[in-house]
């Protein structure tokens, strides 16, 4: 056994010599003068050897607790040598490394608006907590950086972006890189967020003042046909706005609109069959904008989309305030006079491309219910231009609309 006195007083000779302590522990001693403790031991039948440190930074009883620390990994069957790698492995994986990867993983799955939004609400943490070893950041650091963010009042944006960092760090325990979600110990800290439907005229009555104020519009041409189609198509905002040419085919006996996988939420082809009022205003938009890639060319550019407030802005220059009416809110209003006006649930829920849970299934109401939906576009056309008219309107129910 070593001791203190006879450590101080080891001088450095022409070559490496050691000095053992007992346990495999020895005192490395070089001839620069520098002092190193290593470790030998044996591990699956092979002499393996590890640092516990350099001389006098690591002193005798140092050197000696982590002898005893690694001897007890070794009768645990773990390898000191091996855990040391990994931990220098994980020490080098940091938080932005691991988003980056998740938001690589899910760039063929999530809809590009999803995926912006998921990168942007990343990006609220990265600048602090990014370049941090995941495994490293605790509870409280993660939570001061979202109240950071509920403190602009966004409760919401707060409470989907720890969701967001809660999938990055499933991501990083399935994929071996971290113990746990931390996220798991911030459940009730952050403010609860108080979910409000989106706006949505339902009343026919309203739905047809609308309908007239939307036919007086005045502003630019493209807008106003995007108005107009959204409330007969009822997709989302996203799927029409970013809507390109090369997608529909209106020369076709019965028209019809295809939405790539890539552009829907469900990471699904949609079908929108055309009403013959829906394909009029499309003809009629065609010389307008047909030149270019898409229906509505942003203003600043014919590369880009309108942005995403358009139809919300035209909306507000028709009056119509955000609690009574979005652009979104053109699906919930078709989704509900639909179903009381007796339509198939089904077939209006694939008409919204809700997901449907059973694939099989899916694929099959997709294939075989075409022509109720083609049905159901039409009626729906014609009863718009009825409540439009303001006269005495029909029901659109109809047995060949019912499941």
């Amino acid at each position: 056994m070593l001791t203190e006195t006879q450590i101080k007083a080891v001088k450095p000779k022409e070559k490496p010599y050691k000095l053992f302590d007992g346990g495999g522990m020895y005192l490395l001693v070089n001839p620069d003068g520098s002092r190193w403790w290593r470790l030998k031991y044996r591990f699956a039948g092979k002499e393996r050897g590890i640092s516990l440190g350099i001389y006098p930074t690591t002193g005798l009883k140092r050197a000696r607790a982590k002898r005893v620390e690694a001897k007890k990994l070794l009768a645990d069957g773990i390898d000191p040598s091996a855990r040391r790698q990994t931990a220098k492995v994980s020490h080098a994986v940091t938080l932005e490394l691991i988003a980056h990867e998740w938001l690589a993983l899910h760039q063929a799955k999530l809809a590009a608006i999803t995926l912006d939004k998921a990168r942007w609400m990343l990006g609220l943490i990265l600048p602090k907590l990014g370049s941090k070893p995941i495994g490293t950041i605790t509870p409280p650091e993660l939570l001061a950086e979202l109240r950071k963010i509920e403190a602009n009042g966004t409760h919401e944006t707060a409470t989907r972006t720890k969701q967001r960092v809660s999938q990055v760090y499933r991501y990083a325990v399935a994929t071996g890189r971290a113990e746990r979600d931390i996220t798991t110990d911030l459940r009730g800290a952050l403010a609860p967020v108080v979910t409000e439907n989106r706006a949505a005229l339902t009343d026919p009555v309203k739905v047809g003042a609308l309908l007239r104020a939307i036919d007086g519009y005045v502003g630019q041409p493209a807008t106003h046909a995007a108005l107009k189609l959204g409330l007969l198509l009822f997709v989302r905002p996203g799927e029409l706005r970013a809507a390109a040419w090369a997608e529909f085919d209106l020369e076709a006996d019965k028209p019809i609109w295809r939405i790539p996988a890539e552009r829907m939420k469900m990471r699904e082809p949609h079908i929108v069959p055309l009403s013959a009022q829906a394909a009029a205003i499309l003809k009629a938009l065609q010389p307008l904008t047909g030149n270019g890639r898409y229906l509505f060319p942003s203003l600043r550019t014919r590369e880009r989309p309108m942005s995403e407030n358009t139809l919300n802005a035209a909306l507000r220059r028709l009056g119509y305030t955000g609690e009574e009416m979005t652009a979104h809110g053109f699906r919930a209003m078709a989704s509900t006079l639909l179903n009381e006006q007796g339509f198939a649930p089904d077939v209006i829920e694939l008409q919204l491309a809700h997901a449907e849970r059973n694939k099989v299934r899916a694929a099959y109401n997709r294939a075989q219910r075409l022509e109720e939906r083609r049905t159901l576009m039409q009626q729906w056309a014609d009863y718009l231009d009825g409540l439009k008219a303001g006269g005495n309107v029909v029901p659109i129910r109809r047995k060949s609309a019912r499941a």
